[in-house]
């Protein structure tokens, strides 16, 4: 945005400076006149009685011709005096704020490695520096996350991609090979690339948290879901329970099915091996409202768990299918619905193995 030049911080402070103590010293005169020059008398009286004396008494017209340039030179050394210490005063106060703006400069270059770290006592630019510095971390941070997940998003549609291309050249070089056979595998291989694809919008739908919020019952979402999802469970031999009572919150009912959708099908497909169960539980504590999906199998690592949540990591210990290959987003998606909902997802291991993962979203009556 263009703007017309103006003064400056260190000269509005400067003049205000010598300007308050410029009217500091116009008020001290005008003390001195009021209460004392008005009482000296404007013509001149003789007096007899003392012998020792002139016998004449000041006169006020001759005091002021004395005592008004005094006054305006002093006037004028207060005025001096105020412009320069203003000036030395303003630039070591605003000297902390110099440093602010070469920092944001220096951000603006591209640069977000560069931090203040501002020293001494905690005052108001102190605070300021370390707002800064600390919006800075999570700046960083955030630019790495995205430029993380930028590759791996990249990295995982050109997979597929690339198998079309491969499938498609060997249709080329042997027109012999069975057409039903070639278009089912590329209609697999198509159907990953936009099941990533729409993954991806909604993980950045989920982000960005510009939705309309509604009303929405976490036990009708699960009961939808199981319904939805039931015939993939008798497949691979998994019991599926939903459980619990109203858990009513309010966000995208579309977003929130996404998420129940996700955490559900997530149990059923790492639920090794077959023949477990899986267990959705949805209950209302005063004023939050808790989803916890429960599955059976392997014991997993601790120090895996953190890392389920991240783009694109699918955990060494866990196994899928081919008919679920995914991406990597499930539970990222998950996360990022949930934080876009103002809740809190943990991870956690089932009591005699699998996964727990309860989601607690702000509940209303």
């Amino acid at each position: 945005m263009s703007r017309a030049p103006g003064m400056s911080v260190r000269l509005k402070l400067t003049v205000s400076y010598a300007a308050f103590l410029l009217l500091a010293g116009a008020l001290l005169l005008a003390a001195v006149w009021v209460f004392l020059l008005r009482y000296v008398p404007d013509r001149a009286l003789l007096i007899g009685a003392d012998p020792g004396s002139t016998g004449v008494f000041p006169v006020r017209s001759n005091l002021l011709h004395v005592f008004a340039p005094r006054a305006a030179a002093v006037l004028g050394f207060v005025l001096l005096f105020g412009l320069v210490g203003g000036w030395v005063l303003a630039g070591r106060i605003l000297a902390p704020l110099t440093q602010i703006a070469d920092a944001a400069r220096t951000t603006g270059q591209g640069s977000l490695a560069h931090r203040i770290r501002m020293q001494g006592r905690r005052d108001e630019f102190r605070e300021l520096s370390d707002a800064f510095d600390s919006m800075l971390d999570q700046l960083e941070s955030h630019v790495a996350e995205q430029q993380r997940f930028a590759a791996n998003a990249s990295h995982e549609l050109r997979t597929p991609l690339a198998i079309s291309r491969t499938l498609l050249d060997v249709a080329r070089k042997d027109p012999t090979r069975v057409r039903g056979e070639l278009i089912e595998r590329l209609h697999t291989v198509n159907q990953r690339a936009i099941d990533l694809t729409e993954a991806l919008l909604v993980l950045s739908r989920g982000d960005r948290g510009d939705f309309t919020r509604e009303g929405v019952d976490l036990s009708l979402l699960a009961e939808e879901t199981a319904e939805t999802l039931l015939p993939l469970a008798e497949r691979r031999r998994i019991k599926l329970e939903v459980t619990g009572g109203a858990a009513r919150t309010t966000g995208s009912p579309q977003l929130l099915l996404r998420m129940v959708t996700n955490l559900v099908q997530n149990a059923i497909v790492h639920n090794v091996p077959t023949d477990g169960t899986v267990t959705v539980r949805t209950e209302s504590h005063g004023d939050t409202s808790v989803l916890r999906v429960e599955n059976t199998g392997r014991r997993l690592p601790p120090e895996l768990l953190p890392t389920l949540t991240e783009p694109f990591q699918r955990g060494t210990e866990r196994v899928r299918t081919d008919e679920h290959a995914g991406a990597g987003l499930g539970l990222a998606i998950v996360h990022s619905i949930v934080r876009a909902h103002d809740g809190s997802l943990d991870l956690g291991p089932g009591p005699t193995g699998g996964l727990r993962v309860t989601v607690r979203l702000p509940g209303t009556p």
